[in-house]
């Protein structure tokens, strides 16, 4: 572990020690499960916003986000950007004045009320599945940036997995929701600081500056965001769209961990104040790991030692030749593109305290990773499972500290597995969340919807995804359409064939504005 200096070490040591003491602090006058899963409904916007932001990108944002603009192109920052300009309009005027009309805890609550309680459970466990699922790739990803840094060995990297997963646990049990928001409103700005730092410095060391990188960028098709090629592995227009709807919309409306962080404020105009902070985070970090991604496609595109043709795989068919397109050959290969930024960071600004910011931001990706996740499924388990929030908040940290443990041995389980960051949580997220969104459009959108039209569009979209995991294949894009549309479709269809229910809905024509 040579590779960090001392300066690193305290910046690191910094972070941890105030990351803990604030958790610690914010674990005073908890005497709820009220107090622990939802701060008393008195959070402030701008830190629930920032909190959004960190727990939805976090690491993966280190590892997946400057490679996939190096090694491809720039259609999943078009999903991205899907949060600010299509996804915060919809939850701003559809989902947040249902949900503080019907004062829920859970997202859950309002698929029993328009279903029953069978789907609701349901859409708990498809939410617990995919955060687990999330959680052991996000700490999985700093794994693959350890490695890098440190040049340990896989035995190594396992047991410094085991101690970030422990610690943010610790933590989260500790500080409840409180501790979470908190955390991940410092983690946002380590997250998009020390990216800030990275790419200054890199920017530095291309000849030319910006106007050669974009020049380079151009020239191999790495800024291209409107591909209309319609079908196949490699990212396009459709898929982009289709990916940043029908997974991003989930994450911010029906996923219980953003539910539960706009429940915790006490009002409407609060929950739609922390969006906009969201989407313009989102905006501008993401689009900062994007762009420091494309310098250092330029940096080694104008390294003449380094010059190698990068696999036909990772140039998305885009066609170039072996003396026009140059990376690290080893960093091209299936599951070392992740290496990039810290191989970067170690052989080119070696400079004292920058490794230490980029590795605090990592710490802050993983934790914000785990912290929300682990808060959030014990939340579920209590509020859509318990219902009525009758275990005790002792028991509630117990849960809370299992499901640590479980986030780890999954974070542990993808670290052997090997492979690159961004295309399994794509299909992790597309799954599970694709069924989730189907079901609640259903309600919302279908007013003669009933329990046995839900039921059997749930039933349609598992076979789809079925299909596609088994029989035909498609590519990591199209996952949540998949899941989504079939359960809509069918359901709808369904609804038209039977007798619809006396029960009054709760669906999309009963939301008001507040």
């Amino acid at each position: 572990m040579s590779a960090l200096s001392n300066i690193d070490w305290l910046v690191c040591f910094v972070y941890l020690t105030a990351v803990l003491t604030l958790s610690l602090f914010l674990a005073r006058g908890q005497h709820d499960n009220d107090d622990y899963f939802l701060a008393g409904r008195r959070m402030h916007w701008v830190p629930i916003g920032l909190s959004i932001f960190a727990g939805t990108f976090s690491s993966l944002s280190f590892v997946g986000l400057p490679s996939e603009a190096a090694y491809r192109d720039y259609h999943l920052y078009l999903s991205i950007l899907f949060i600010p300009f299509v996804v915060t309009p919809i939850v701003w005027f559809l989902f947040l004045p249902l949900y503080f009309r019907l004062q829920v805890t859970s997202a859950y609550e309002y698929v029993e009320l328009r279903f029953n309680r069978r789907l609701r459970l349901v859409c708990s466990v498809l939410f617990m599945l995919y955060t687990i699922g999330w959680m052991g790739n996000l700490l999985r990803a700093v794994g693959v940036l350890l490695q890098a840094v440190f040049g340990i060995t896989v035995w190594q990297t396992t047991l410094l997995l085991l101690a970030i997963g422990l610690f943010a646990t610790v933590y989260t049990t500790i500080g409840g929701v409180k501790a979470v928001v908190w955390t991940d409103a410092l983690q946002a700005v380590a997250l998009g600081g020390g990216m800030l730092a990275v790419w200054y410095l890199a920017l530095q060391k291309v000849d030319g500056g910006w106007e050669s990188v974009w020049k380079i960028g151009n020239e191999h098709d790495r800024f291209a965001m409107f591909r209309t090629t319609f079908w196949g592995e490699g990212g396009n227009l459709y898929a982009a769209c289709a990916f940043g709807f029908f997974v991003y919309l989930t994450g911010h409306s029906v996923s219980f961990t953003a539910v539960q962080r706009f429940m915790s404020m006490p009002n409407l105009r609060a929950a739609r104040l922390s969006l906009i902070i969201n989407g313009v985070m989102v905006a501008f970090v993401c689009g900062l790991f994007f762009v420091t991604g494309s310098t250092l496609f330029a940096f080694y595109h104008q390294q003449p030692a380094e010059r190698i043709e990068v696999s036909s795989r990772s140039l998305n068919s885009v066609d170039t030749d072996a003396s026009s397109t140059n990376l690290y050959d080893e960093l091209s290969g299936e599951g070392k593109q992740d290496h990039l930024l810290p191989r970067f960071v170690l052989t080119e600004i070696p400079r004292p305290g920058l490794l230490g910011i980029l590795l605090a931001g990592l710490f802050a990706a993983a934790m914000s990773s785990v912290d929300s996740g682990i808060n959030s499924m014990t939340a579920s388990l209590v509020s859509d499972w318990m219902s009525g929030r009758k275990l005790p908040l002792r028991k509630s940290r117990y849960c809370c500290f299992l499901f640590g443990m479980i986030a780890i041995a999954m974070a542990i389980t993808f670290y052997l597995r090997g492979g690159n960051v961004f295309p399994l949580i794509m299909k992790i997220s597309g799954m599970f969340y694709g069924l989730m969104l189907g079901i609640f459009l259903l309600g919302m959108l279908v007013k003669r919807a009933n329990s046995l039209c839900a039921e059997i569009g749930l039933v349609a979209g598992v076979t789809a995804l079925t299909v596609i995991l088994f029989v035909y294949p498609v590519s990591h894009w199209w996952y949540g359409a998949v899941a989504c549309v079939p359960t809509v479709l069918i359901g709808f269809i369904v609804s038209r064939c039977v007798p619809a229910d006396e029960k009054p809905s709760t669906g999309l024509h009963q939301t008001t504005n507040q």
